[in-house]
Formats: C-alpha cells, sequence, structure tokens
C-alpha cells in the first residue's frame, strides 16, 4: 500500500508541475490571447482540485515537500513517511519538467533564458523584488496554505469540499505573489522546473525549500494550537493502511 502512496503524489505532482507551469510556458504569454497571470493562478489551482478528487484517498494528495512536513508538524502525518514522500513528490516534479520541455522546446524560437517558470528573486523576480520580499511572501503564503488545508480536512469542516477550499487557496496565493516569485510555495515544483532551466534558477532554488518548508511548519503548529478537536481523514491526512 505505500509504494501506491508513494506513486499517487509522483503522479499528483507530475499534474501540479506539469499543468500550473505548463500554463506559464505554453500559454500565459501569447500575444493578445494569453491567459495571463489569471489563467496560471488559475490553472494551478485546477490541478490541485483534480488530484484531490483523483488520489486525497490513496495518498493524502500532498503534492508539496511543504504540505507534508507542515502536516507532520500539526499532527496529521507520521514523521516516519515524510522522506519517501517528498523523495516522490520530487520525482514528479522533475518528471513534470521533462515532459514540459518536451512540448514547449518543440516550438521555433524556444529559449530557456525565459525561465521556464522558474521562481527567483532579485533581478530574477518577475516584479524585481528583494531576496527579503520574497522570503516573507513565500514563508507566509505556504504558512497560511496549510493552514487552509488544516482547516477544510478538519472532522467538523464541510464534508466533500476541502478539494475546492485547497484548490481555491492556492489560486488566490498565485495572484497575490506571481509577480513576487513567479510563485513557489512548493520545493517540489520549483525544483522540477530549475532542473531544466539550470545556471540562476538553481542557485536560487535554496530559498524556495527553506521559506515554505519553514513556513508550511508554522501553519501547520498555529492549527494545531488552534483547533484541539479531533481531525479527519480526508485531503491531507493518510488513508490508513
Amino acid at each position: 500500500m505505500s509504494m501506491k502512496k508513494y506513486s499517487a503524489e509522483a503522479i499528483g505532482t507530475f499534474w501540479l508541475t506539469f499543468g500550473g507551469c505548463g500554463s506559464a510556458v505554453i500559454a500565459a504569454g501569447l500575444p493578445d490571447v494569453g491567459i495571463g497571470y489569471l489563467g496560471v493562478s488559475i490553472a494551478f489551482g485546477l490541478t490541485v482540485i483534480t488530484m484531490a478528487y483523483a488520489i486525497g484517498h490513496i495518498s493524502g494528495c500532498h503534492l508539496n515537500p511543504a504540505v507534508t512536513v507542515g502536516l507532520a508538524a500539526g499532527g496529521r502525518f507520521p514523521t516516519s513517511q515524510i522522506i519517501p514522500y517528498i523523495v516522490a513528490q520530487v520525482i514528479g516534479g522533475i518528471i513534470g519538467g521533462a515532459v514540459l520541455y518536451l512540448i514547449a522546446s518543440g516550438k521555433a524560437g524556444f529559449d530557456l533564458n525565459g525561465g521556464f517558470a522558474s521562481n527567483g528573486y532579485g533581478d530574477h523576480s518577475p516584479g524585481q523584488y528583494s531576496l527579503f520580499a520574497c522570503l516573507v511572501a513565500e514563508f507566509v503564503l505556504t504558512g497560511m496554505f496549510l493552514f487552509i488545508i488544516m482547516g477544510a480536512t478538519h472532522g467538523k469542516a464541510p464534508a466533500g469540499f476541502a478539494p475546492l477550499a485547497i484548490g481555491l487557496g492556492l489560486a488566490l496565493i498565485h495572484l497575490i505573489s506571481i509577480n513576487v516569485t513567479n510563485t513557489s510555495v512548493n520545493p517540489a515544483r520549483s525544483t522540477g522546473v530549475a532542473v531544466f532551466a539550470a545556471g540562476w534558477a538553481l542557485q536560487q532554488l535554496w530559498l524556495f525549500w527553506l521559506a515554505p518548508m519553514a513556513g508550511g511548519i508554522v501553519g501547520g503548529v498555529l492549527y494545531r494550537w488552534l483547533s484541539t478537536e479531533p481531525s479527519g481523514q480526508i485531503v491531507g491526512s493518510v488513508p490508513a493502511e
């Protein structure tokens, strides 16, 4: 059963990286008809919603190392499963980046110098935001993402609506921060495209591990402190073996 959980996480993270970053690389910048920031934000939200309904009952549908460590900090996930989940998520993210590269590079004039939807700060921030500003944004937004996940999957939350709340939460996060960091809040998504963009994307990748992981832990701990009621076994927790 564990291998099925890890496989589900890899597939789900593949879909998030391919679908979300794919919308940015392939569809966001087309002259006049591109989907823009709004479209990319919706695309990322839709990847989570669709996968939450597809694999939530198999793996909990974390799709994100920061979510995994945040749920563990919040008492929803066994610490013994953190490393295997993160490995599966990173593998899925890299496969998503690889498939996206195979498709995007088929267009004449394709150039990785555009960043390939990588996350960055300073000169590589879409809005030229400083390292500190980007760190704060990623930390706070990931913390709030965990807060939303913990609340939406609580045993007393409306049943069946957790994927919608979580997906819409991720879309809102992108609307806030695409211009700041190109929005990570997910180290696996960041790694999945950075390994192909290389150069500055890999050099700045550390921030998009550090800030989301720290934010996820704080968000999980904060919600655990706020709520003393038992939690449900929905998206964000792990089904029984």
